[in-house]
Order: structure tokens, then C-alpha cells, then sequence
């Protein structure tokens, strides 16, 4: 049984929520949502160049669930950029 889910810190609302390839002719894009948090997440790991426990500090969670946040965000970034889908960034447990 898991424990109570805390809220995940974030720096501020991401100015841009939603990307996607220039492919003409698309109709209904395939979309593929980030959440604020797993934003965060790839942001100060990726971005910032912070180490792991940095990282889980600053958005007050601990280090394993930093490292499923960013893997998570991970495999949701690769798949879209591989398969040509929209990245939306919208929802998740986090407050500023």
C-alpha cells in the first residue's frame, strides 16, 4: 500500500504547453500529455545539469520518486519525438 502522495514543487508554469511537428495534412495529431512535475523534472536534471538528490530537494520529494518522475518524462518525450505526436504539458500533483 503506498503512502499519502505529497505535492511536487515546481519553479513556476511552463510559458509554452504545447509542442508538435510541422507535418502538414494532419487532422487529429496524436497527442502525448507531460505533467507540470514531469516537466520539472526533466528541466532541473536535463537543463539545470543538477544531480538527482539536488533535484529531489529542490521539488521536496524523494530521490526514487525524482527518478520515476524523470523517467517517466523521458520515455513520453522520446516516444513523441519519435513517432511524430503533440506534447501537451498539463496537470499532475504539484504546487509553486
Amino acid at each position: 500500500m503506498s503512502g499519502r502522495r505529497r505535492c511536487r514543487r515546481v519553479g513556476f508554469k511552463p510559458a509554452f504547453t504545447s509542442f508538435g511537428p510541422a507535418a502538414a495534412g494532419l487532422t487529429e495529431p496524436v497527442e502525448t500529455v507531460l505533467t507540470v512535475d514531469e516537466f520539472e523534472a526533466v528541466r532541473h536534471k536535463d537543463l539545470e545539469g543538477l544531480d538527482q538528490s539536488e533535484c529531489a530537494e529542490k521539488m521536496d520529494i524523494s530521490q526514487p520518486t525524482f527518478h520515476r518522475l524523470v523517467i517517466s518524462a523521458r520515455k513520453k518525450i522520446a516516444d513523441a519525438l519519435t513517432h511524430g505526436k503533440n506534447i501537451k504539458i498539463d496537470g499532475g500533483h504539484y504546487r509553486f
